[in-house]
């Protein structure tokens, strides 16, 4: 049995080798200083130091360092505990706060010992963050004049987390602010109901869906959105990530079926990065035209639970095509097809029919002197009035168009003379409620009707139309004594 000598020695070694810095304090002025704060009424001691911040630099210099080990030296860049000593001040300093306040608060309780995570400075201005466990030492419990304190290094793992941190809050910020909608998505669901299909047999999945498309419905219910960012809010008008989630069958409908379909398609065939157009809904109910791109995660392509889709809004660029392909086919002034189409669809009429196909050709009167006496304005007028009344007069497959300055022709496929007459009448109707409806001017129009049997060019009917056309612009002159050759 060692002797209290060689219990003594080997202590001394023990703490002088350790592999951790140690501390061996004396904490008899901090039970002195707990005793003075009872008697003057401190129940709370974290609102007492909460409200007297200077009782924490009072906690602190109640402790007395009696030795370090060899360790501490090292770890805190000092040469000789003397100089430590003399430079507590650096070492304990800024954010100690808190933690001081925690291990206060243990030895308040009466915990005979206590734990918290702190930071120090060695004397070379290096942060270390600590581990601190103290421990009054047995046979002291009752003046606490020894107590063992070890400091364990942690900063290597604490500037890990705080770099995973940053990294985490640098990706969270790239996704929460991207200039384009993401959506985090879960589609495990969807791949174990494909497998499902793979593991009874199923090869042909096209022909599977046309058979099946209540699937497709099924797989649109297991999508799980995990995650959107902020521009998905602003695109799709909700006020929250919780009110988009609760909105979703608002925004995937209408032809996001056939989409979903096609994606489904490229999923079975093994495509997990995919890009495409879809329409989507706002929460207001205004359709969204949407760039899609879709990537399965390639760390969760085993399972594609989770999924990254990026949505860019093209809306206004397909409203811009779509006026673009408007002007292409209209006239601007009258909003009638215009002179491209109406040759296109006489060549298409020419090729298909059907048959037979009425030829109307009209023509305004007396414009020429209207444009000479009240000025182009006035004409454009009357021009838009021709507009609104064949514009009312005609339903599809029916083509009114505007083929020169104040020439236009109607075509009828798959219409006799009986029907070609009735129109002519139904705008002739409709020029006078136009004319009731523009008191001052009046509209007046003249009009030729031919027909193109099967097998006759539509070309030599319509000009048969535009002859029957001048032949009653000639007669409308006449009956007004007006020289036609000043219009």
């Amino acid at each position: 049995m060692l002797s209290p000598l060689a219990l003594t020695a080997n202590f001394e070694h023990m703490f002088e080798i350790a592999p951790v810095s140690l501390w061996l304090e004396d904490y008899s002025a901090v039970r002195a200083l707990f005793a003075q704060w009872r008697e003057q009424g401190v129940v709370d001691v974290a609102a007492h130091l909460r409200d007297h911040p200077e009782c924490v630099a009072a906690y602190g210099a109640s402790i007395r360092l009696l030795r370090v080990n060899q360790r501490t030296l090292e770890l805190f860049a000092a040469p000789d505990q003397g100089t430590l000593e003399a430079s507590l001040d650096q070492v304990f300093r800024d954010d100690m706060y808190e933690s001081a306040v925690a291990e206060l608060q243990q030895l308040w309780d009466g915990a005979p010992e206590f734990s918290n995570q702190s930071v120090n400075y060695a004397l070379d201005g290096r942060r270390l963050d600590v581990r601190i466990r103290g421990r009054i030492l047995p046979g002291y419990e009752d003046c606490w004049s020894r107590v063992l304190v070890s400091l364990e290094d942690v900063t290597e793992q604490v500037q890990a987390r705080l770099r995973l941190q940053r990294s985490e809050a640098y990706a969270r910020g790239l996704f929460e602010h991207s200039p384009v909608s993401l959506w985090v998505e879960d589609f495990s669901a969807i791949k174990r109901l494909l497998d499902g299909l793979r593991a009874q047999g199923i090869s042909d999945f096209r022909t599977f869906l046309k058979v099946h498309p209540e699937f497709v419905e099924r797989c649109m219910r297991e999508i799980r959105v995990l995650d959107v960012n902020q521009l998905t809010l602003s695109m799709f008008g909700a006020d929250s990530k919780q009110a988009l989630l609760a909105g979703l069958d608002k925004v995937f409908r209408g032809e996001m079926h056939d989409s979903f379909t096609e994606q489904l398609i490229d999923l079975w065939d093994g495509k997990l990065f995919q890009q495409r157009e879809v329409v989507n809904y706002n929460l207001a109910g205004e359709p969204v035209h949407i760039h899609m791109q879709f990537t399965v995660l390639e760390e969760r392509s085993h399972d594609w639970g989770m999924v990254l889709l990026s949505l860019v809004d093209i809306t206004a660029r397909k409203k811009a095509e779509a006026y673009l392909e408007y002007l292409g086919k209209h006239d601007v002034l009258t909003g009638l097809r215009n002179r491209a189409y109406y040759v296109e669809e006489m060549s298409r009429l020419t090729r298909k029919g059907p048959w037979p196909v009425a030829v109307i050709a009209i023509d305004s009167n007396g414009l020429k002197a209207i444009n000479d006496e009240q000025g182009h304005a006035a004409g454009d007028t009357l021009l838009r009035r021709v507009g609104e009344v064949l514009a009312k007069a005609v339903d599809a497959p029916i083509c009114a168009a505007r083929i020169g300055g104040d020439e236009f022709c109607v075509l009828m496929p798959m219409t006799d003379e009986r029907g070609a007459q009735a129109m002519v009448e139904r705008i002739r109707n409709l020029l006078e409620l136009n004319n009731q409806f523009y008191p001052g001017q009046a509209l007046s129009l003249s009009m030729g009707v031919a027909i193109a049997a099967s097998g006759e060019q539509i070309e030599a009917a319509a000009h048969r139309a535009d002859q029957a056309m001048y032949a009653e612009k000639a007669r409308y002159y006449a009956a007004l004594g007006i020289d036609r050759r000043h219009d």
